[in-house]
């Protein structure tokens, strides 16, 4: 099995609590899952938030995962949106070197902060062109770079 089909991405509604994040996170912990990414933030219902967990796993081993998860009280729903049709995107921040921001936004980088000590940018899109993005970014110094996971949600028709 490739790395690539090792990762699962699943969408999780859940209902807001203090303890709510540490109990999703602690489940997949204990089950020995290595998770990739978490990203966290408000759905349209009062109350609850949507959880993109990204997961190092086989496919029957995050149906597991998701069963688990479905028995937690604050969990509403759980959907693994592997490979379906949604839209995903990742943000990366990174301070670069005057010299190199010209290239950087011809990719469509956009300008945070300018300053003496480097530039800082900021560049949105699907996984696979934030990796590009990132790799270019070795190649050209980077001072320093924080790439968050995907947050995805479902296409309509």
């Amino acid at each position: 099995m490739s790395d690539q089909e090792r990762v699962r991405v699943l969408s999780v509604l859940v209902e807001d609590g203090s303890n709510t994040l540490s109990k999703v996170s602690g489940l997949i912990r204990r089950r020995g899952f290595h998770v990739r990414s978490i990203s966290v933030g408000p759905s349209r219902a009062a109350g609850r938030s949507r959880m993109t967990l990204t997961v190092d796993a086989g496919h029957a081993e995050v149906d597991q995962v998701r069963k688990q998860l479905e028995r937690l009280v604050e969990v509403v729903e759980v959907e693994d949106v592997t490979g379906q049709y949604v839209h995903s995107r990742e943000l990366v921040v990174a301070k670069v070197s005057a010299s190199e921001v010209a290239g950087l936004l011809k990719r469509g980088a956009k300008v945070l902060d300018a300053g003496p000590d480097g530039t800082t940018v900021e560049f949105a899109g699907e996984g696979k062109d934030v990796g590009d993005f990132i790799d270019e970014l070795i190649q050209h110094g980077v001072l320093d770079v924080a790439r968050s996971g995907p947050v995805v949600m479902r296409r309509t028709a």
